[in-house]
């Protein structure tokens, strides 16, 4: 998962977060449809004619989970974190998303992760503490879109070829397995801890690469991340700035190969 700087559910006081930052500041062209921000990579394709690009048609759908399928942190759950770690609030964001991304790509265990974070904040967080944590931690990412799941299970049974790349600690990965059955609509579930990589780095996206037996031109990436996204064009795939359900529906509405 990454840090929802830029989502209006953090407040503005918060401590920064994860790494790599936000720092692009050219654009991409768009469609007329100002929701939709899907775009082509150059070189996707090549005609007869030395010099012209033609867009290639993908036919499989990558999707990110939070912020797309899944929602980002309440407030509430938010709230809950602070209180359970019993420091101020931002100093703990900043421990929390400065340590997050080897706790999601699997390097250290929920409980390492959290003595990790004690120790930035200079303090100690007992057994005990370490459970209510994990266990408050998971409750704050266990929201979905169930307008998104709806999509999802109609792209199944439309046999449309879907798959996941989530940044995501093994815990939580447990909490959805466990809980969610729109996950076996995807052909493919890469999570981070299990993957050894989590975006933005190029290799989480040439594992889906090799798992989906494709080449990345075939493939649409939809993250809400504009780091991620940039990083999935840079590796050659197609990318969906994801905004809402709404925008994205009409984007693939004009992919025959990937509507519903």
């Amino acid at each position: 998962m990454n840090d929802p700087t830029h989502h209006t559910n953090r407040p503005a006081d918060d401590g920064p977060g994860d790494s790599p930052r936000h720092s692009h500041s050219h654009s991409h062209s768009h469609s007329d449809d100002p929701g939709d921000t899907l775009r082509a990579t150059p070189g996707d394709s090549l005609s007869d004619n030395p010099g012209e690009t033609l867009r290639t048609a993908p036919d499989i759908l990558l999707f990110d989970m939070f912020g797309v399928i899944a929602r980002h942190q309440s407030d509430a759950g938010r709230a809950r974190l602070v209180v359970a770690a019993g420091v101020p609030e931002a100093p703990f964001w900043e421990a929390y998303w400065g340590l997050r991304q080897p706790y999601d790509r699997g390097d250290v265990t929920g409980s390492g992760y959290w003595r990790q974070v004690a120790d930035a904040l200079g303090t100690g967080f007992g057994t005990e503490q370490v459970a209510r944590l994990i266990e408050a931690d998971i409750a704050s990412w266990s929201g979905v879109d169930d307008t998104m799941v709806t999509l999802i299970g109609e792209l199944a049974a439309a046999g449309r070829r879907i798959a996941l790349l989530s940044n995501i600690p093994e815990e939580l990965a447990v909490h959805y397995e466990e809980r969610h059955t729109w996950l076996k609509h995807f052909q493919v579930r890469a999570f981070s801890c299990r993957i050894g990589h989590a975006k933005p780095e190029p290799g989480a996206y040439r594992w889906c690469l090799d798992a989906l037996g494709t080449e990345a031109g075939r493939v649409l990436f939809v993250d809400d991340r504009e780091e991620n996204v940039r990083a999935a064009e840079a590796g050659g795939l197609r990318g969906h700035l994801f905004t809402t359900p709404a925008a994205l529906r009409e984007a693939l509405r004009k992919e025959p190969r990937l509507s519903a």
